[in-house]
Formats: C-alpha cells, sequence, structure tokens
C-alpha cells in the first residue's frame, strides 16, 4: 500500500475509519492521485473508485472507473462497443472486464451502505 499524498488529509469520524477498515480488509487498497485531492480514492482489481468523505460518511462519488495509464477510464458506449476511456487512451471493456466492474461496484455498495445502516 503507498501513502496517501499530503495533500490528502481528512478528519474522519470512527464510522467512516469502520468503513475504510472493512475495504481493506475485503481487498481494497488506498491510491494516491496526484490530481484528487478531495476524495479517497480506492483500488480493487484495476477498478477505481473516489470516495466523498462529506457528512460523516464515505459516499462513491461518480461511478466507478478503470485505471487507465496513471488516470480513471470511465464506461462509455463507443457506437456498438463499450470501452474504458480517459483522455485519448481507451481498453475495450470485454465481457471479463465488464463482469469485474460489476463485482467490484457491488462489494464496494455492500461495504458502503452496510455501514452506514
Amino acid at each position: 500500500m503507498r501513502p496517501m499524498p499530503e495533500s490528502q488529509s481528512f478528519e474522519l469520524t470512527p464510522a467512516q475509519i469502520k468503513t475504510l477498515q472493512r475495504l481493506l480488509a475485503s481487498g481494497f487498497q488506498f491510491v494516491p492521485m496526484e490530481r484528487i485531492t478531495r476524495h479517497v480514492v480506492v483500488e480493487k482489481d484495476g477498478f477505481i473508485a473516489l470516495l466523498d468523505p462529506a457528512e460523516g460518511k464515505l459516499k462513491l462519488f461518480g461511478q466507478v472507473g478503470y485505471r487507465v495509464g496513471d488516470g480513471i477510464g470511465m464506461l462509455v458506449e463507443q457506437g456498438r462497443q463499450h470501452s474504458f476511456v480517459w483522455k485519448k487512451q481507451s481498453i475495450p471493456a470485454t465481457p471479463v472486464l465488464l463482469s469485474a466492474c460489476s463485482r467490484v461496484k457491488k462489494e464496494l455498495a455492500e461495504i458502503l451502505v452496510d455501514v452506514h445502516q
């Protein structure tokens, strides 16, 4: 696990810390991304999620993306095909990647909902 950059410091509540511990126990890792300073960035199996630490909770900000180069590729439809796209880079969203993306999104949602109930 890489340390988070100094610019990413948050005052976390006990509930948020519990959520982060559950994420780590489930195989997510904290990832530093220098352009992202207001969110906690987690990654699992190449899929990246931004978590907003506002209001004493951790909420998914935007959608789960896939690591493309040094950025986060968003799932987009290009014609009849889907790809994870970041800037001018693109990775085809194969059935295997789409299945893995669904699994990671489901895991993340379960952890975030379970802790906040």
